[in-house]
């Protein structure tokens, strides 16, 4: 069905991409970009040039400017950051306004906030897609290919990131980093969850080495607090380890943030400087954001960039085989990755494709595999990223007997 679709925070780096990717398909018959910022909502909505496409500057926490935006809506698709102080309200908003809901969000604070909000949102009869970026998102998508393609049971998922080169790098990002080294990261092992902290002693067995197609070197990923380790078990019963870790470039980059939080500079408490109350993680991010352009050229940066890539283990005919899920972007940064997979779970919803009924779902719940990769094959391919002939993934497959396959096809070959 045609509908209409709301993009919040549709004039960011995630936003925009997802409004951009919505263009072309005609499954919404308008889209209404709302921003914060009304000049960025606009820009978007210019740049897309679409008579469907609208803009609004809006701020969301006002009540009635959000039923405003939201009357007549099919969908709501939620790209504010950051993720924990804005998703759990407004997907609580979308169910007392009966609409389905599909966010990014990759905070796992805010993903248990909504979680939550399952009861409520059944009473109500609305559908909520949370997670729909690239992990979460296409991480949890490739694990439950694996699971229903290649594996007859599931036990392990390995989930790694890497990512870096945008052109810039707003506050709310890097605050949400730096949350990430701050709190406690769970991961699934052994059947059990564990809690390690990013930046301290029991993190380390778990940090490796990794090398990642269309990244040039290797990385450490590092445990990350990304929401997926929660919600793949429920789903995948045979599940005994799902790890999530992660990791930005240039290193020395993500070195300086380490160190910065590691000396107390994370901290939201403010400071009297003077006559002036300044809180550290303030003067943090100012001064990363001050020194990544240099950090950047130094390293050799010229270009935003990234992959992801899932390693899945499990039986086959009784037998353990791995598989292992590689998209690469080169060229393309964190915006695309995530706000892309946000418009297909969009249109998806548009169409009535998601599975299940209604609640509050991970995409690994609700999300049609084949479905979802055709319809990304079309859509990358339309918007030109990368080379223009769609995102590669790649697939590797690690035999009982040790033998090693690689098999690259772009998303929607399937």
């Amino acid at each position: 069905m045609a509908g209409k679709v709301v993009v919040l925070g549709g004039g960011g780096g995630v936003g925009s991409v997802a409004a951009r990717a919505l263009a072309h398909t005609d499954d919404a018959h308008e889209v209404v970009v709302v921003d914060l910022s009304a000049e960025a909502a606009a820009a978007t909505v210019a740049e897309i040039d679409d008579p469907r496409f609208r803009a609004e500057g809006a701020d969301i926490t006002d009540d009635a400017a959000f039923r405003a935006l939201v009357e007549g809506a099919e969908v709501v698709l939620n790209c504010v950051g950051p993720f924990y102080r804005f998703d759990a309200p407004t997907l609580q908003k979308c169910i007392d306004a009966g609409i389905t809901y599909v966010d990014v969000c990759d905070d796992l604070s805010a993903t248990r906030a909504q979680l939550e909000l399952d009861g409520a949102a059944k009473a109500a009869g609305v559908q909520a897609l949370i997670g729909m970026g690239n992990s979460p998102g296409l991480a949890n998508i490739f694990v439950k290919m694996c699971a229903e393609m290649f594996l007859d049971e599931v036990h392990s998922a390995d989930i790694m990131h890497i990512h870096g080169g945008e052109p810039d790098e707003g506050a709310a990002v890097i605050k949400h980093r730096v949350w990430a080294m701050v709190n406690d990261v769970p991961l699934f092992v052994d059947g059990e969850f564990v809690s390690v902290r990013m930046l301290e002693d029991d993190a380390k067995p778990y940090i490796s080495e990794q090398d990642f197609i269309g990244v040039e070197g290797t990385y450490p990923v590092f445990p990350y607090p990304h929401p997926e380790v929660i919600t793949l078990p429920p789903v995948f019963p045979t599940l005994k380890r799902a790890t999530n870790l992660g990791v930005i470039f240039p290193l020395p980059y993500f070195r300086m943030t380490q160190d910065l939080v590691a000396a107390g500079m994370g901290s939201e408490e403010p400071l009297t400087v003077g006559d002036a109350q300044v809180a550290p993680i303030d003067v943090m991010v100012a001064l990363l954001q001050r020194e990544r352009p240099r950090l950047l050229a130094e390293s050799g940066v010229t270009g935003p960039g990234g992959a992801l890539k899932v390693v899945v283990g499990g039986l086959k005919d009784g037998e353990e085989h791995t598989y292992v899920c590689t998209v690469s972007s080169e060229g393309a940064g964190a915006g695309e990755g995530t706000g892309i997979p946000a418009a297909l779970g969009a249109i998806l919803a548009l169409r009535g494709g998601l599975q299940g009924g209604p609640g509050v779902h991970a995409p690994e719940a609700i999300v049609d595999v084949t479905a979802l990769l055709e319809l990304a094959g079309t859509v990358v391919a339309a918007m030109g990223v990368g080379d223009g002939s769609g995102v590669p993934l790649t697939l590797e497959h690690l035999g009982p007997d040790g033998s090693h396959e690689v098999v690259p096809f772009g998303i929607g070959s399937v």
